[in-house]
Parts: structure tokens; C-alpha cells; sequence
């Protein structure tokens, strides 16, 4: 790091610089207004006291005081102001910037935990521990235990190495952590439905759909599966789709979900070929 960046680091505006441009947010009118009457106006005072009590004429008075009090004011009195009173003049934005800190983050959290009572409940208690509430929680069942899936609602500050650390000290086997969006708590069920009822309008949207319904992409058809982060689904018309989620095995009840809309595609298709001949 240069110095400049380590002294820009320091100071308590320099986030607020736009990324692009490198300004800072407008200031409000009200605020610039005030910061400019409290350096303009001891200029403006030590500018008259000093022309008045001259000899000059009226004309040249005015002339100078305007001329003198103007060139002061921009060259001075407002940069001077902005750069003095930067921190008061940005006092709301640094505080929406604290505010935003400092507000829950949303995490996606699969862990294995050993099949056994009250496992869970030390896991809740540990996330309890860091101010993390838990908004939602999907129990799949695996080989040598359960697979939890949560939803989290954490503090701002906290990271998603404080989350792993925090799960493993309470059993958590396996565990992988993701920042997710309000979107994770949506009803799972009738999102379920709704893409079930997109295949059977059409079930050419099948590979769109399983996609869309396990935050996938689709590899293609055919092709090679390496690990459990790639499913292959079977189809009624073509080879088989491949999906990846780079990072994010796919569980056994995501695995289950995708094969049922297959089946119904499947059940679509052939009833439409039964009425609709070749």
C-alpha cells in the first residue's frame, strides 16, 4: 500500500468516494449553505472593516469590496468550508454507510451433522452465541448422517469464515457457506408447483426449469458427471441433461425433485405423442 492509499484509508470520508468518478455524494443544500455562512461571513466582515475607514472613493469602495470579497470566497471561503467541514457535511451518507455495516447479511449454510439428538440444537445454540438468527432449515438424509440446510440472518460484521468456524466447533462436518438473497426464503413448495406446471404447458422448458428450480446451469445433454456438484436427468426425448452448481453438491431431495419433473415431462410428452399419432 503507498502512502497515499494508507493516509486515504485513514480518513472517514474517503469510503464514500464514488468508485467511478472518485466524487463525493451531493452534500445537501441546506447543510453546504450553513458551512459556507460560517467561513464566508468573517471574510466578508474583515473585508468591509478593512476598505471602509480608506479614502477611496465610494465607486471604488464597492468596486473593490465586490471584487476582493468574490475572489475570496470562491477561492477560499468554499473549499476551504468543504474541506474543514467534510466530515459534518457528509455526516448523513457516513451514517447510512455505518447503517448499512452494520445490517443483517443473509448466508446459505449445508452442513453434515451426525444423526443424533440434540446435535442441532448445540448448532442453534452456537449460531445464537454470534447474534445469528436462523430463518429456515431443510433436513436431508445422507449417508453417516443429515444434511442441514440453513438459512441465516447475521450481523453485519460478521464473515463467513465466523460462520464455518462456528458450525465445526459445534459438529458440523462438510460445511460450505454462500451469501445468499431474500430470494432463498421463498416457498420452496409452491415454486415447485409453479415450474411443475411450466413443464407440463411444455416440456421442452424441462432443462430451463430443473435450472431455474435448483439454481443451476445447464451443462448439456450427455455429458460426463465428475462429482455431486453435476446431476444427470434422464429425459423421455433426447440424451440425458447435465447440470452444474459450481461449489454446491447437490443433495439427495434436490436430486429427487429434478427427477420427478422429468417423469412428468416424460408423462406429457408420451400422452401427447398417444393423441397426436406420427
Amino acid at each position: 500500500m503507498t502512502r497515499f492509499q494508507a493516509s486515504t484509508a485513514k480518513t472517514p470520508t474517503a469510503e464514500l468516494r464514488c468508485d467511478d468518478c472518485g466524487q463525493f455524494p451531493e452534500v445537501s443544500k441546506l447543510r453546504l449553505t450553513a458551512a459556507n455562512i460560517v467561513t464566508i461571513l468573517p471574510i466578508e466582515l474583515a473585508v468591509h472593516a478593512a476598505v471602509v475607514h480608506t479614502e477611496l472613493p465610494y465607486l471604488a469602495k464597492v468596486l473593490v469590496l465586490t471584487l476582493t470579497a468574490t475572489s475570496l470566497v470562491i477561492w477560499v471561503a468554499e473549499p476551504g468550508a468543504r474541506r474543514l467541514l467534510r466530515r459534518w457535511l457528509h455526516a448523513p451518507a457516513l451514517k447510512r454507510r455505518s447503517t448499512l455495516h452494520s445490517s443483517p447479511t443473509l448466508w446459505r449454510v449445508r452442513t453434515t451433522l451426525p444423526d443424533e439428538s440434540g446435535t442441532l440444537q448445540r448448532v442453534a445454540r452456537g449460531l445464537s452465541r454470534l447474534g445469528v438468527n436462523i430463518l429456515s432449515i431443510h433436513v436431508h438424509p445422507v449417508d453417516g448422517g443429515v444434511m442441514d440446510e440453513f438459512v441465516l440472518s447475521a450481523p453485519g460484521e460478521l464473515t463467513d469464515e465466523d460462520v464455518l468456524e462456528n458450525i465445526a466447533a459445534s459438529g458440523g462436518r462438510g460445511t460450505h457457506v454462500w451469501p445468499t438473497t431474500p430470494l432463498a426464503l421463498t416457498d420452496g413448495q409452491t415454486k415447485a408447483l409453479s415450474l411443475a406446471a411450466r413443464v407440463a404447458a411444455d416440456p421442452t422448458e424441462l432443462g430451463h426449469a430443473i435450472a431455474e428450480l435448483l439454481s443451476a446451469r445447464v451443462v448439456g445433454a450427455g455429458a460426463d458427471v465428475f462429482d455431486d456438484t453435476m446431476l444427470k436427468i434422464p429425459t423421455a426425448w433426447n440424451e440425458p441433461l447435465v447440470f452444474s452448481r459450481t461449489g454446491e453438491p447437490f443433495t439427495p431431495a434436490e436430486s429427487a425433485r429434478a427427477h420427478h419433473l422429468a417423469e412428468l415431462a416424460e408423462v406429457v410428452e408420451l400422452s401427447y405423442r398417444g393423441h397426436n399419432p406420427i
